[in-house]
């Protein structure tokens, strides 16, 4: 175009607007160590991310203000209060797009990246990292995705393992591995063992007297607290202090069952000998555990048994169908025994024909039935073959659990084998990935089973007594009950008899007698022989 004989050039059309991209960063570290540094691993992932917004400036991309930092959680969970944060904000729409340093930054599980992937995918936000090179807005960028995520998840899952085989053979050789200090120990900062604080250990061994003395967990509890005695207390490494809680039953069980107090360490469900030197005696420890064995981990409540109900928990009420709980009335000075139907105090005693039964004719009358099984053959045969049957027919139920499980185990592993096929540039592989970790979890979890499953069937079959020794330990039964402790006899009692129905509207008492039952009283008998020789 000429203007008054002079050539103009044409004006540029107008520049469109580039498009606002709100950025948040978001930094994780897995351990806390070096976070207390001025400038740590935090700030040097964010310093990356903030150049590499910069640099897409020219795209519209802002920097938000908001830090989304977690110093010290995993990545295997997205239990992080700086994640929630950044989710929260992207559920509320103000943010367009997430950067981290590295992908393993946000999540090192495969199950939880793509939930995540998913829900940036609802809300329209982007994804990139900061080292790795790769777009969420293509399909090819998502299978690059979900490649390196699967390999971090690898890394994490490997670090796990030679974490755990590392902690496993340092407790075969007798080393403190870490965790808590105990009372009656102290952690040596030099050498990093147990060492003794004969203050505490003191304690220690007044607390194991003490449970020889009440043989229950609450009376020894409420003595520690009228002493002001508590738990362990220590200072962390950053200044807090922690422990010096009252003593209630879970962690004075803890204490009372613990090896290293006779110079002991546990590995899961090995104990080896320790480096660091006992502070109680193994004869009391042993003491004390084979009182605990007897009261149960409930702190003692056959100990409340103390009338000496040996069928308590075991007599129901045939026509109703109930527990029948063990009472009492008094005249005078005797006290009378009964067992009461539960539904019939409930409901009313018009409503149940057996109301009540004397506890000693009754439970005179099933250990004459467990004597007479130990004096006559024939029927000790006849309450071995009901056993026999009993565990055959449980080992056909976990037999067939566990052919169901396989057949799940060889379908689940078949699809896995066939959703790897379709993994392929230029396709959206998010679902087909989330479907592959679900698969894997599931199999994960069904496997575990298996494994239990099979323990049951060989716990099954072992449990099955030959006739002789079965008679052996009937025809000890007999000359054994007298000198028996009440708590002692209901415990014997239980092992061999699973239940007792009594039908008051005859008068009829059913013994039912437990599987196993047998197996274990000859077990107990074989334990008790054994510690008095060594006595």
């Amino acid at each position: 175009m000429k203007r008054n004989g002079t050539a103009t050039a044409p004006k540029p059309a107008p520049r469109a607007a580039v498009k606002l991209v709100r950025c948040a960063i978001y930094t994780r570290k897995s351990t806390e160590e070096g976070l207390e540094q001025e400038f740590n691993s935090l700030d040097a992932q964010r310093e990356a991310g903030e150049a590499f917004v910069r640099s897409q400036a020219g795209e519209g991309w802002v920097l938000m203000p908001e830090r989304y930092d977690d110093g010290g959680y995993t990545g295997g969970n997205t239990d992080r209060p700086g994640l929630q944060k950044l989710m929260a904000h992207i559920d509320e729409g103000r943010v367009d797009c997430v950067v981290v340093y590295k992908v393993d930054r946000l999540s090192r599980s495969l199950l939880d990246f793509a939930q995540l992937m998913r829900t940036f995918e609802q809300q329209q936000v982007a994804f990139v990292s900061v080292t790795q090179q790769f777009n969420t807005a293509t399909s090819m960028g998502r299978l690059v995705l979900n490649v390196l995520l699967s390999f971090a998840q690898f890394e994490r899952e490997i670090i796990s393992e030679r974490t755990r085989d590392k902690i496993a053979a340092t407790r075969r050789k007798g080393k403190w591995a870490g965790g808590h200090p105990v009372l009656g120990y102290d952690i040596d900062p030099a050498g990093y063992k147990l060492v003794v604080n004969p203050a505490e250990a003191e304690r220690v061994r007044a607390i194991f007297a003490l449970y020889l003395e009440h043989r229950s967990l609450l009376p020894v509890a409420d003595e520690l607290a009228t002493r002001g005695w508590t738990t362990k207390q220590w200072t962390t490494r950053k200044g807090p202090e922690r422990g010096g809680k009252r003593f209630d039953r879970t962690n004075l069980y803890n204490l009372l069952t613990n090896p290293l107090y006779i110079g002991k360490v546990r590995y899961k469900d090995e104990v080896h000998d320790g480096e660091h030197p006992a502070v109680v005696d193994p004869g009391v420890f042993h003491q004390v555990q084979e009182a605990l064995r007897r009261n149960g981990r409930t702190g003692g409540a056959h100990v409340r048994n103390q009338f000496g109900a040996v069928l308590k928990g075991l007599l129901r009420c045939a026509p109703c169908g109930a527990a029948m709980t063990p009472t009492h009335s008094t005249k005078g000075a005797k006290r009378y025994r009964y067992y009461a139907c539960v539904a019939g105090q409930k409901r009313g005693a018009r409503t149940c024909p057996s109301r009540s039964v004397p506890a000693e004719p009754v439970e005179t009358f099933v250990v004459d039935k467990i004597r007479a099984v130990g004096r006559d053959p024939e029927l000790l045969r006849q309450v071995l073959d009901r056993a026999r049957d009993a565990g055959a027919a449980r080992a056909a139920e976990l037999e067939a659990e566990r052919a169901g499980l396989d057949k799940d185990l060889r379908g689940w592993h078949a699809e896995v084998r066939n959703l790897s096929v379709p993994l392929r540039p230029g396709e959206d592989n998010g679902p087909l990935v989330a479907r592959l970790a679900d698969l894997h979890e599931r199999i994960g979890t069904v496997e575990g089973r298996v494994t239990k499953v099979r323990d049951q069937i060989k716990a099954v079959a072992a449990q099955l007594v030959p006739e002789e020794q079965a008679a052996r330990a009937l025809a000890a039964f007999d000359p054994v009950w007298d000198a028996l402790t009440p708590l002692e006899r209901a415990r014997v009692i239980a092992l061999l008899v699973q239940t007792v129905e009594y039908d008051g509207r005859d008068g009829r008492v059913t013994v039912s007698f437990h599987p196993t039952g047998i197996k274990a009283l000859a077990d107990e008998l074989a334990d008790r022989v054994e510690h008095k020789e060594r006595a």
